[in-house]
Formats: C-alpha cells, structure tokens, sequence
C-alpha cells in the first residue's frame, strides 16, 4: 500500500508567513495549494496538473496578450489553485483588470512585493508540504500502532472501531453480511461525540442510505473499497471479508484516511475469522507464513515481503498498509494486500500475488527476491520469473553451477555458453567468438568429455543452460 500523499497547503500558511510578504487581493483566503511553478505565458495550462500555485510577473499580460479575463478563465479551467503576481519589473502593480477577473471567477491573488523572490516563495511551499507529509506519515504511523494495540484488547472488535473511528474523526461499524441490516443502528458502531447527526450516535438517515449502496457494492465482491461524498460527510466503504464491511462516516478526508482504514480492515478480517488465539501482530505473521492461513484472511491477493534497512520497522509496515510485521535480527518480513513500493532506506524482496494457502511459498520467493535486490543493489526486487528459475534461489542456482561447470575452464565455459545459445551451429558459434568452426568443435567436444555428459541429449544442454546462466561470465543471449 501506498504511503499517505502529500497534503495541501493552505494559502493562509503563505500569506502569513511576514518574510515572504505576500497580500491577498482577490478570491477566497481559505484555498489549498499541491505545489508551485512559474510562468510568464499567455496560456500556460497545458502545462499545470491543477491545484498549482502560479507566480507570474505578467509578461504574459502584455498589450498583445490576451484580457485578464481571458487569462483567468484559462487558469481556472487547468484547476489553478491560486495566482501569486509579482510586482515590477513589467508592472508596477497589480493591473485592476486581473484583480477584477480573479475576483469575479473566485480565483485566489496574493501580490508578490519587489523584495521577494519567486524561488523564496517556492522553497516556501516545498518546505510546508514536507512538514505537513511528515506530520502525516507520523499520525498514520500512530493510528497504526493504536490500532494493533487495540486488537489485543479483551474485546478487540469495538476496541478496533473505536480507536478507528477516534484516529478518523468521525464514525466506524463493521457491517454484518447480507441480507442482515446494512447499517445498524446498535453498538457494532463507534464514534466520539458529533461524529453523526447526535452525539456518541450513528450518522442521520441520509448517510445511512448512502452507506448501505457503498456495503452492497463491496460485499457483492466487484470492489474491495468504495467511497462517497453526500453533504459534507465522507463515506467509504470496506471489504473485511465473509461478506462483512467497515463502514465509515467522517466530516473530512486527509490524505492518510485511507491507509488507517485499510490497516483496520486487515486487523478486523483477522479478528472476525476462524483463526487461533493470539492476536500480537508477529504471531499472526509467524503463522500465516509458516502454517495454514486459509482460514484466517481474505482472498487476497497478498504479498509477502521480506526487507533489510536501518529504518523502524513499525515505519516501513505502516507505509506499506499493514500491521503483519515480523521482525526478525537484521530483517523484517511482512504481508500486505496491497502491491509494495520501493521504501526509502530499505531493500524489499516481493513476491508474486498469492492467496492465503501460498503464503508459505511467497515468503521463499520474498526471500529469494530480496537476495536478489541486494546483489543488484536495487531498493527492490520482485518475483516475476515463472519456472525453474524462479522457484530456485540464486544462492543454490550459483553453488549448483559451480558444482557442475567446475571441469571447464572460463575458455571452454564461453565456448559452450554459444554453442548452446545458438541451437548446436558451428559456424554461427564460431563467428560469435571470432574463431575457426575447427576451434569449436574441439573445444566442445573436451568440455563433453571433461563433464562426462552427452551434449546431444535435450535434458543435458537444458541442464548445462541453466548453470550457465548463473555461473560467473558474460549473460547468455539468444541469436537463433
């Protein structure tokens, strides 16, 4: 699962900040900004993603450039999500004009002085969004830590959706399968005072309506998450498995939302499965990956993962999506439902999507893959090659080569590398090598008698292939 994205930053958080002194001259104070470029272009739209904060100095909005409503509706088309305009050295102040047009499309303008740089006001908003990222990160990481801590509670269900629904704002239940009531009006609910329409009570009528679309959409099995809006209320929906949801309710969506509410539908599918008792995070990872799991998680597909890195193991879960950590000496193993990314200051080794009865065999190729990411010294390695390469570890692959090869010398080892690359043809060995046909033949027919094998034999070159693909020397290619 993905980290938390970067949240916005408030416009007011620039305006007040007295070095760069920017002025608001048109638009809601209130807006949100996702980053910052600068343009002096008559249309810089296709250029923009949305939510941008655009400095100009207005060159763009010189006599033969376009109106100043023309530039603002362009700008408000692309999704700007405020304007900064910088005075002289083309304009020795704001044109009325443009104040007029930001004001009547209620597009934010704040007036950059003489004395502040473009670059200040960038670092500025770089330096706002890494601190509200890592704000971020920290509140998902504590959500998730409270959530693990709340599933070994003497009734870890409520103690889940409370601490959910705490951590969110706003109101949490876990929905039982249909055809039962979609949204109970009971105890499976949880939330603080004001999260629905009384207090310490489920969310009014309207919401509850809403909800049950978003449950019957997830526990139909086309979807594994939904969500909504409906009057300022945010809802969203979970599959936690055996038909059952977890249903939310909040007054807001914060960029981490998502990844808190997914860690809690992982605990809450464990928790109402038939699993055995124990509900500490690595214990339940020792046993998915080491017994039998079917019984105790969704269909998936999971992943396994097995990491090595400085980092705080808590951490890398909680960017990852899960609580199904393991720590174990220098390295972690995890799983999550959700297809990992690489993670600063870590090697991850990934295995291919499973269900839950091949964990077991994930967690091999978890670990044969991160040998692999460790050799290549790449942040991360997937498995991804079917067959017997696949199921052999590069370790074992290597030491069975060298076990095999160990007759030939690194001459007769190239030689019989293209030999074999080129389907058994003399000639096109030969002028791959740069030596006579004469040569090759000689030198396979000592590499057959120093190994003892005939190479006529289809299991023998299969063999012979494989090792040389491990063994140290140049990749083999095929030129057929």
């Amino acid at each position: 699962m993905e980290a938390p994205l970067t949240p916005p930053v408030p416009l007011t958080a620039l305006t007040a900040d007295r070095e760069l002194g920017l002025r608001l001259l048109a638009g809601p104070a209130d807006a949100d900004v996702y980053g910052v470029h600068a343009s002096e272009m008559a249309d810089p739209s296709p250029y923009l993603l949305g939510g941008e904060l655009l400095l100009t100095a207005g060159a763009g909005l010189a006599a033969a450039g376009p109106a100043p409503a023309q530039y603002v509706a362009r700008l408000v088309r692309a999704g700007v999500g405020a304007v900064g305009f910088g005075v002289t050295p083309v304009h020795e102040t704001v044109p009325p004009a443009l104040v007029e047009a930001c004001g009547r499309y209620g597009l934010p303008l704040v007036e950059v002085p003489p004395g502040t740089p473009f670059t200040a006001v960038g670092r500025a908003v770089w330096r706002l969004m890494a601190e509200a990222r890592t704000r971020e990160l920290r509140r998902v990481t504590e959500a998730q830590q409270s959530l693990a801590s709340a599933a070994a509670r003497p009734h870890p269900v409520a103690a889940v959706l409370s601490r959910l629904a705490a951590s969110l704002n706003g109101w949490a239940a876990l929905l039982p399968p249909p055809p039962a009531p979609p949204v109970p009006r009971d105890d499976t609910g949880a939330g603080p005072a004001g999260a629905g329409d009384e207090a310490g009570v489920g969310p009014g009528e309207g919401v509850r309506e809403a909800l049950a679309g978003l449950a019957g959409r997830v526990a139909a099995g086309g979807v594994a998450t939904a969500t909504d809006t409906l009057g300022g209320t945010h809802l969203a929906a979970y599959a936690v498995g055996g038909g059952r949801v977890l249903a939310l309710a909040t007054p807001a969506r914060a960029p981490g939302d998502h990844t808190i509410a997914s860690v809690a539908a992982v605990l809450l599918t464990l928790l109402t499965a038939s699993r055995p008792a124990g509900d500490e995070a690595a214990s339940l990872t020792r046993l998915l990956l080491d017994g039998d799991p079917a019984g105790a998680l969704s269909p998936g597909p999971w992943y396994a993962v097995h990491a090595r890195g400085g980092g705080d193991p808590r951490a890398l879960a909680a960017a990852l999506g899960t609580v199904l950590l393991d720590p174990r000496g220098d390295g972690v193993r995890l799983l999550t439902d959700r297809e990992p990314a690489p993670q600063p200051g870590w090697r991850l080794g990934v295995s291919a999507p499973a269900a839950p009865a091949g964990l077991g065999t994930a967690g091999a190729q978890a670990r044969r893959a991160l040998e692999r990411a460790e050799a290549a010294r790449t942040p991360l390695a997937r498995h991804a090659e079917p067959g017997l390469a696949g199921l052999v570890g590069e370790a074992e692959a290597r030491a069975h080569a060298e076990a095999l090869l160990g007759p030939l010398s690194p001459a007769l080892r190239d030689t019989l590398r293209g030999w074999l690359a080129h389907h058994g043809s003399w000639d096109r060995t030969a002028a791959a090598l740069g030596v006579h046909r004469n040569t090759v033949r000689q030198r396979i027919a000592r590499a057959a008698g120093l190994l003892g094998a005939d190479l006529d034999d289809p299991d023998t070159r299969m063999e012979l292939w494989f090792a040389l693909r491990h063994a140290p020397g140049p990749e083999p290619t095929d030129r057929s």
